[in-house]
């Protein structure tokens, strides 16, 4: 027993060594505020120094790991806490409330966020070598867990490949695939292995979100949207709420009002414009449904924006 005990403290330490490491790394190579671009297909490193009020974003299938601050994450009600030993998967595509409650800019907050490749994933799990999954009974198709040194180790060196680019289009893919498989062993990645298989409903439910995510301005017809899913419509209800905390028709709501929002923001559309832009057939309607989900009548919103200059409407 003790010499387990002592095992785990060992394996702990580790951990916070790597995570200290890929600290440093991120934060030399992510000297701006905000998203860093890389030149590894996918991977964007990111530097906060300032606390945020809640915004909404929608967060695409992907990997966050975080090595410095902390974040909190509201899903449909379900909040979800990431710290310095977090990583967020997110297997869909997902509106999301964020709001960054620890950064300053002695300690930011230090991220690094690589895309996920629903083909390179399926290719994974068809391995017959890949391990049983450690189930947990996830829902939803966004998760937190403990960031493991295998994992960070992998991070570390996916990073590494910066310093050396020649070695970034042979390389990035293997490290890509060894962060997947690591993800995979872990009981977080229960659902995005049930979201890439073909068949399982997670799969066809997901096939509806990306569907709507790229229709979200058409009218929503649930029968439609069933066939897509090739599942029936009390079904699909209850497995895209499972999923993604919400009915059909919030989610389809939510990306309108942040496209609405986005373009009046960065496009310097009028509010009757954008609302008609993204599918609203009554103006009166949008401006109720966007007062309703960020606070303010639209062009006060966008307004209060630009004077505190908050740029991060789809920040990851």
């Amino acid at each position: 027993m003790a010499k387990r005990a002592e095992k785990r403290n060992d394996i702990n330490a580790t951990a916070i060594e790597m995570r200290k490491e890929l600290a440093r790394k991120i934060a030399a190579l992510a000297p701006a505020l905000g998203e860093n671009p890389t030149a590894v297909p996918g991977l964007a490193l990111y530097r906060r120094t300032t606390p945020t009020a809640c915004y909404r974003a929608v967060y695409e299938p992907s990997l966050t790991v975080f090595v410095q601050g902390r974040k909190r994450i509201n899903l449909g009600g379900t909040v979800y806490l990431c710290d310095s030993s977090s990583f967020l998967l997110t297997s869909i595509d997902v509106p999301v409330e964020s709001q960054i409650i620890e950064a300053s800019e002695q300690v930011p907050m230090l991220t690094m966020n690589l895309r996920l490749d629903m083909p390179i994933v399926r290719e994974v799990l068809s391995r017959e070598d890949l391990p049983e999954p450690v189930t947990s009974g996830q829902r939803h198709g966004l998760a937190v867990g403990v960031t493991g040194a295998g994992l960070l180790a992998a991070c570390s060196r996916l990073i590494d490949l910066l310093d050396v680019p020649e070695d970034i289009p042979f390389l990035s893919h293997l490290i890509h695939r060894e962060i997947l498989y690591r993800i995979l062993r872990t009981p977080q990645g229960e659902r995005l292995r049930a979201i890439a298989t073909a068949g399982d409903l997670s799969h066809r439910t997901a096939r509806a979100i990306a569907w709507l995510k790229a229709n979200y301005a058409r009218q929503l017809r649930m029968d439609e949207l069933a066939t897509i899913a090739r599942m029936g419509v009390s079904t699909l209800h209850h497995q895209f709420r499972s999923l993604t905390a919400m009915s059909p028709l919030q989610y389809q709501k939510q990306l309108r009002l942040q496209s609405a929002r986005e373009r009046m923001l960065m496009d310097g559309m009028d509010a009757t414009s954008a609302a008609y832009e993204v599918g609203y057939e009554s103006v009166s309607q949008f401006n109720r449904e966007y007062s309703r989900l960020f606070g303010h009548p639209p062009m006060r919103d966008v307004k209060n924006l630009r004077d505190s200059k908050v740029v991060a409407i789809n920040a990851a």
